[in-house]
């Protein structure tokens, strides 16, 4: 990623020198091995994104390395703070590869964490070496933000469990190898009712029922479970304690989109430091103009604001050892909503250019968009905050 300002923030205290070490080494693959990529087909890209991280390593950090490096990680546990910094060197290349690397984490997160000893050894290598596209399946077309509400159902019938229902919004539908499914095991128990379970691809009765095409392509379908039958020995964690399961996935990696999205932000302010130099205008330099200068003063403030939440975050819960719950939805909701606004600023500068199609800012103002809502949408993350300054005051 070039960098048109300086990247000092490598050096703030939350950091070490193995997580500086990993950005500048992971920059250096990038600029090599991330060229133009081919998105005639979207899904066919990802696959092949997912192929060549594995191959170089990167996804390795999406997954523990067990006994004996038995689960392909490089590192003991999951690291959050290596999760961002990999997601935010991405995104500043480009939104996809970005996309093909957090959805290898999201989608097998739930097995790192609570996977038996066969099922992490089952699937957590092939996910680190590139070898198995994963998905996680929570959202329904009736339960997004209120993941309580979820309908999907899984009853047990002898040594299996049936499901039936709808997925929606699933990134990597269609392509994915094994999905992590929420599902509903008590019918009126709320979130003390929901399951997790592993169904592999090519389980009968799971349907890929339409491919969703979005703002910013990438792999996204409405799956349909119908009379899927799948084994007991595919239960992930303990029956009914799904829904805890599933927030502590998203507590992992919640944080990493405030980091995709501080990527994207400095990746635009690069764009718009280069070009504003660059173009003449009134009889100067664009850069001259003092509009432009506090575009510019705002920008870098707003990403380093953003940056300080999504490594505090990442730090807690590294480190401190305890759930960054109000932490990762304050950095979540701040660098999403300021992304959005630097990227629209900085594309502002470009005038009819920066509305081009396939323009670098035109592709960001795209890819930026949906930051702002899957994972937790902005207004859920200030729920959030709020329940957590609440439980304090409490306590």
């Amino acid at each position: 990623m070039t960098q048109a300002y300086s990247d000092t923030w490598l050096e703030w205290p939350f950091l070490d020198e193995s997580h500086r070490a990993l950005a500048k080494a992971l920059n250096a693959w990038c600029m090599q091995s991330l060229g133009d990529i081919d998105e005639s087909s979207v899904d066919q890209a990802c696959r092949q994104l997912v192929a060549d991280l594995g191959a170089a390593g990167w996804l390795r950090y999406c997954v523990p390395s067990g006994p004996d490096g038995a689960y392909g990680g490089a590192l003991p546990e999951l690291d959050s703070r290596s999760l961002c910094i990999v997601r935010e060197t991405l995104a500043g290349h480009h939104a996809l590869a970005d996309f093909a690397f957090a959805m290898q984490g999201l989608g097998s997160g739930a097995i790192s964490l609570a996977g038996t000893d066969a099922q992490k050894r089952a699937y957590l290598p092939a996910v680190a070496r590139g070898e198995k596209i994963a998905a996680f399946a929570l959202s329904e077309p009736n339960a997004g933000s209120d993941v309580a509400a979820l309908s999907c159902a899984a009853r047990l019938d002898g040594d299996d469990y049936i499901l039936d229902g709808h997925k929606t919004w699933i990134s990597n539908g269609g392509i994915a190898d094994f999905y992590c499914v929420f599902a509903r095991t008590e019918p009126e128990a709320g979130s003390r009712g929901i399951s997790a379970f592993i169904v592999d691809a090519n389980t009968p009765g799971l349907v890929i029922e339409e491919m969703i095409d979005v703002i910013s392509p990438h792999p996204l379908a409405l799956l349909r479970f119908d009379q899927c039958r799948v084994p007991q020995s595919q239960l992930l964690g303990q029956v009914n304690q799904g829904f805890k399961l599933a927030m502590q996935t998203l507590d992992v990696f919640r944080t990493s989109v405030a980091a995709a999205a501080v990527g994207f932000a400095r990746k635009a302010l690069s764009e718009g430091l280069v070009h504003a130099k660059g173009r003449q205008i009134f009889g100067g330099a664009l850069a001259d103009l003092q509009l432009t200068q506090a575009a510019f003063g705002d920008a870098a403030t707003e990403i380093d604001q953003s940056a300080l939440l999504t490594y505090r975050a990442a730090w807690v819960r590294d480190v401190q050892k305890r759930p960054p719950t109000a932490e990762t939805a304050m950095a979540k909701m701040s660098a999403t909503e300021s992304a959005q606004g630097v990227i629209d600023r900085m594309q502002q500068m470009f005038g009819g250019l920066g509305v081009k199609r396939n323009h670098p800012l035109e592709r960001l103002y795209r890819d930026i968009r949906a930051l702002r809502i899957y994972e937790g949408a902005t207004e859920v993350q200030k729920l959030i905050i709020s329940r957590e300054l609440l439980k304090e005051k409490k306590g």
